[in-house]
């Protein structure tokens, strides 16, 4: 039975992208021993698309206005490596987290299934 969704972000420097989720993106957490944070995350949605590459999966964080969301993490320290770019199915950018790397935020003009709640099932 599926009762969740578990993402996990790598970085070299696991302890600042912990303060990261916590304090810039007021993530709530609970501590699962030893400092180790697991964070709670809003609602989700899982998209397949078919790609002529490598499979693989991403990870998006959504809102409803990118241009205020951009400004308010800008506010609390958040980095972004490039402009907002329009895309046929949303205005996306991308955050940068401590250790490295990035995470995408995106504004979707698409309909969404947030809040639809999935139903645990066999």
């Amino acid at each position: 039975m599926i009762t969740g969704f578990h993402a996990i972000a790598y970085s070299n420097a696991a302890d600042e992208a912990r303060a990261f989720f916590r304090d810039t993106l007021d993530l709530p957490s609970v501590d699962a021993g030893g400092g180790w944070l697991i964070f709670a995350l809003p609602p989700a949605e899982l998209a397949a698309h078919p790609t002529d590459g490598d499979a693989r999966a991403e990870l998006y964080l959504m809102c409803d206005d990118i241009e205020a969301t951009v400004a308010g993490l800008s506010e609390k320290g958040a980095l972004f490596t490039g402009p907002i770019s329009d895309e046929s199915w949303g205005r996306l950018t991308y955050i940068r987290l401590p250790g490295g790397g990035r995470m995408r935020l995106y504004e979707p003009r698409h309909p969404t299934a947030l809040g639809l709640g999935a139903s645990p099932s066999a």
